[in-house]
């Protein structure tokens, strides 16, 4: 039984790279042709003149946040999709509501590599207990599980006691759903003392995978593995058996950038997931989710060589009100950037009596009052408020994605 679903799993990264950057200019190309949005954000783009990520990195981002608003000005999907509505497989309405299109195709999505990372194989029958009713996450995973060759129950969601029965009578040998109910389901079965020992492995998202639920597994045998993705993207990474992070999905290409920007940082250090990904139907370009993460170092010891990410590290939207207004990941960027002495900066927002407080902390070699009340100056004129300015050692700063850090709590 190989170890991998294909070869792309194991190419070189240099291949993987060269491969994916001489296909995107005419992905580019296809997005500015068909998809309304793309054509205005990229209309100044000569879509050859992208070819590696320093030239990806200078196109602008397009943010999951703004979906909302996008689709209302111009329904159903932003103008992004770049094909007609009645020629799609499926529309879903997720919460938000944000309309997600799938595609015609075999695993549109991409899931199946983190089936079978999690070791379904053809012949298996797979429970699905995603929500097959307007969320994508049910015909998310079912399609990748046929595209692996199993048979799928549709499960859905909720009705434990039905579902304990089902595995109980099917016997189906492998879980996919939230890492919760898989637990609840276990559970219920010993209650009404039904046999559900069938399910040995399970594929798990949507929902934090808590210590106390990994325990029950791990005691009872199972293998799980977590995958991360959105209904907009599909699956992004995923978990394999070396568990040492998530290896990114072929097919996408992911960067971490600086929250509020669209700037990549080093590897190691934790910012926002922005990922593009070669959907012909919706041809999200330098998409991000607004989740946190960071770059694992080196390839992953299952054997796959795409990049690794260490999981989700929280939300990169740290959007505060300081004194009534709003202020942005990006206004902390925009002083930052014009101050290239700071080598990383952090907006801390207290609270002094009774009052907003705003302390810009600044890593740099160089500092002065000087340099201090120069960046006070540029604080004032982004966010229009005023704020102090502490100057720390370089390195000091944690490194877990804040560019603001409300601590009023």
């Amino acid at each position: 039984m190989t170890d991998f679903y294909d070869d792309l799993e194991t190419r070189s990264s240099d291949r993987r790279e060269a491969e994916q950057f001489a296909a995107l200019p005419a992905h580019l190309h296809h997005a500015k042709d068909n998809a309304p949005y793309f054509r205005r954000l990229l209309a100044e783009i000569d879509p050859a003149a992208i070819h590696d990520r320093a030239s990806l990195a200078t196109l602008p981002v397009t943010r999951k946040a703004d979906l909302i608003a996008l689709q209302q000005e111009n329904p159903p999907f932003g103008g992004l999709a770049a094909v007609e509505i009645g020629r799609l497989a499926r529309v879903f309405a997720s919460p938000g509501p944000i309309h997600d299109p799938e595609p015609h195709g075999v695993d549109p999505w991409r899931s199946a590599r983190a089936l079978f990372a999690a070791g379904f194989r053809a012949g298996d029958l797979a429970h699905n207990c995603f929500a097959y009713h307007l969320t994508p996450a049910g015909s998310m995973f079912e399609t990748g599980a046929h595209a692996v060759g199993c048979a799928v129950i549709p499960a859905g969601t909720g009705n434990s006691e039905m579902q304990a029965q089902v595995v109980a009578s099917l016997k189906p040998r492998g879980y996919i759903g939230t890492p919760d109910f898989l637990k609840i389901i276990l559970e219920k079965g010993d209650a009404l003392g039904l046999d559900v020992s069938s399910i040995r492995i399970a594929a798990v998202s949507g929902g934090p995978y808590l210590p106390d639920a990994r325990a029950f597994y791990e005691a009872r045998g199972l293998e799980v593995y977590q995958s991360y993705g959105t209904a907009d993207l599909g699956i992004v990474a995923y978990e394999t058996t070396a568990r040492s992070g998530l290896v990114v999905n072929e097919g996408c290409i992911v960067e971490i950038v600086r929250p509020g920007t669209g700037d990549p940082v080093p590897d190691g250090e934790v910012g926002e997931v922005v990922v593009t990904i070669f959907n012909p139907a919706y041809p999200l370009i330098r998409f991000a989710t607004g989740d946190l993460s960071a770059v694992l170092p080196g390839t992953s010891p299952c054997g796959r060589t795409n990049m690794r990410l260490k999981g989700w590290m929280g939300r990169a939207d740290q959007t505060t009100k300081v004194k009534g207004m709003f202020v942005h990941p990006g206004q902390v960027a925009e002083v930052l950037r014009r101050h290239p002495q700071i080598s990383r900066g952090r907006l801390v927002v207290g609270r002094q009596d009774a009052s907003d407080t705003m302390t810009l902390r600044c890593e740099a070699e160089e500092s002065g009052d000087d340099l201090a009340a120069a960046i006070r100056e540029t604080l004032a004129a982004v966010t229009k408020l005023n704020g102090k300015v502490e100057f720390v050692a370089p390195g000091s700063l944690p490194n877990d994605g804040k560019v603001i850090d409300d601590t009023r709590g």
